[in-house]
């Protein structure tokens, strides 16, 4: 038997590669050939699904400390997780974050030093951010843009947010009180006529410049391209090639909800199987009630237990695959 694993991140527990080593351990000892691919849907875990980080630069933190954020450059092509520059983890979390003054500096620093290396087309995953300053930070950094010309970047998201509602939608989860989600609205709501003004970019209405508390609207601004995290991943990665030879693909991600069918790793590696006709199955933390899956699911915390599924997910996820590869 041929097996795919195309697992997202179990957020807190496992990262996507531990996930499909535990299931290819399973599937190798049950005589099989096992093809692990990390996927994610431009957050964390971008730069896992592309083989991990190979170069370390310090960049300025979303709080002005400095950091050492990975990314990789291979091939002509850089890999970025804003997340791994100005994530809302570096600033210690909604608690010490500073909302209105978190910046998106240290991104468009490592998109300049790519450049620079000699990046052709870069890739940025957006996703857990500390920052809603519009991606402002990063285009200071960046500049000037001009540079940029003939350069492919495409911005990896997985919302679909409008540029001043990235206020309302993220900031709580950011830190910021209700006074100053208005703030930040308002300074968004500024920011994009500026844009308009000075560069000829209307972010208004343009579907994903608000991920990133914006920052996808201000790489819009200097040409970046912005699109469904997943489909960017798995074209890259060519997941559907590997999908159409298999015999079964197993996916998976930590919470399966009704999000996991909008643009997330699940639902797009369903898809893709649907479309190849191999039959697909999830490995999952744990299911949110009242969620409808088009493929089967094994939930971790139904068949072992939380604390077994919580403490010990990378033996359970083996043992789980185990148990489907003795009953196919």
């Amino acid at each position: 038997m041929r097996v795919v694993v195309c697992s997202d991140k179990f957020r807190g527990t496992a990262t996507a590669r531990e996930i499909g080593d535990a299931v290819a351990s399973a599937v190798e000892a049950a005589g099989g050939e096992c093809i692990v691919q990390p996927m994610a849907d431009g957050g964390e875990g971008t730069l896992d699904a592309f083989g991990g980080p190979n170069r370390t630069t310090t960049v300025t933190g979303p709080l002005g400390a400095a950091v050492e954020a990975e990314w990789s450059l291979r091939d002509g092509v850089a890999v970025i997780e804003m997340a791994r520059a100005s994530g809302l983890q570096l600033a210690g979390g909604a608690e010490a974050n500073d909302p209105m003054e978190a910046t998106t500096a240290g991104t468009g620093e490592l998109i300049a030093t790519a450049v620079e290396a000699g990046a052709q087309r870069l890739i940025v995953g957006l996703g857990g951010s500390a920052t809603t300053d519009g991606g402002l930070g990063a285009l200071r950094a960046m500049a000037p843009l001009g540079r940029y010309r003939g350069v492919d970047i495409e911005v990896a998201c997985d919302v679909r947010t409008k540029f001043v509602d990235a206020a309302e939608i993220f900031g709580p989860q950011k830190g910021a009180s209700r006074a100053q989600i208005a703030l930040l609205r308002r300074r968004l709501e500024r920011l994009a006529q500026i844009y308009v003004g000075e560069h000829g970019v209307d972010v208004v209405d343009l579907e994903r410049a608000g991920a990133a508390g914006g920052l996808g609207g201000g790489l819009a601004v200097a040409g970046a391209t912005l699109a469904d995290g997943f489909t960017v991943i798995a074209d890259a990665v060519e997941l559907y090639d590997a999908i159409e030879g298999a015999d079964l693909v197993i996916t998976g991600e930590g919470q399966l909800d009704a999000t996991s069918f909008d643009g997330k790793v699940v639902g797009g590696v369903a898809k893709l199987a649907a479309a190849a006709g191999v039959a697909a199955v999830a490995v999952v933390g744990r299911t949110m009630e009242g969620t409808d899956s088009p493929i089967p699911v094994i939930d971790l915390v139904a068949r072992f237990g939380e604390e077994q599924a919580m403490t010990a997910t990378l033996d359970c996820v083996s043992r789980a695959a185990a148990e489907l590869l003795a009953s196919a």
